[in-house]
């Protein structure tokens, strides 16, 4: 691991904000053209991810044809964006938008396509707007072989960060948007 993904001395334990979904719920997609959750997305991962206890959850995907990389396997980079969509929904349950700042992933064995891809991820550490997580991958389920591991730093922005970068055709689109709209209002504010 690296030392940016060492948390510092004095980094809190990660607290689960009071309004952050009940374990066992469905965490659904956080924008519907998102490669890795949205259902908008035709050859996307459909990733699902549900809370779990504390500020931990567990999600999963089907590797499909469409995500392999050699014949028969998935490609690392879909891989990699399975373990970076499921590091990320942990911040659902601290209420708090954050991006990815590093993700360091291994890879410890290919996974075939057709698979089911189980992932469990908790968030680890809190220092000021750095949020520090990690996640397993596991083939066929929750006992399966360990696939893909990763380690994670996100950084907390405010919505701001989206509008201001991103392209204004998506933005305005998704400000239209009601269920968008209701998302980002909750996480405005962040007791």
């Amino acid at each position: 691991m690296s030392t940016a993904l060492t948390p510092p001395t004095g980094a809190l334990p990660p607290v689960r904000h009071p309004d952050a979904p009940a374990p066992g719920e469905l965490l659904g997609a956080h924008y519907e053209h998102c490669f890795g959750c949205g259902g908008g997305q035709p050859h996307g991962l459909h990733l699902e991810a549900r809370a779990g206890e504390g500020v931990s959850l567990t999600a999963e995907f089907t590797v499909t044809a469409a995500h392999q990389g050699a014949p028969g396997l998935a490609h690392g980079g879909v891989l990699a964006t399975a373990l970076d969509e499921t590091l990320g929904s942990l911040n659902w349950l601290l209420r708090v938008i954050a991006v990815t700042g590093r993700l360091e992933t291994d890879f410890v064995r290919p996974v075939p396509v057709d698979t089911v891809l189980f992932l469990e991820a908790e968030v680890t550490a809190v220092s000021g707007r750095k949020i520090y997580s990690r996640a397993t991958g596991r083939i066929g389920g929750p006992d399966g072989a360990v696939a893909v591991r990763a380690e994670a730093l996100f950084i907390e922005v405010k919505v701001d960060h989206f509008i201001d970068n991103g392209r204004p055709a998506e933005i305005q689109a998704a400000m239209a948007d009601p269920d968008q709209v209701r998302r980002a209002r909750a996480f405005e504010v962040n007791p």
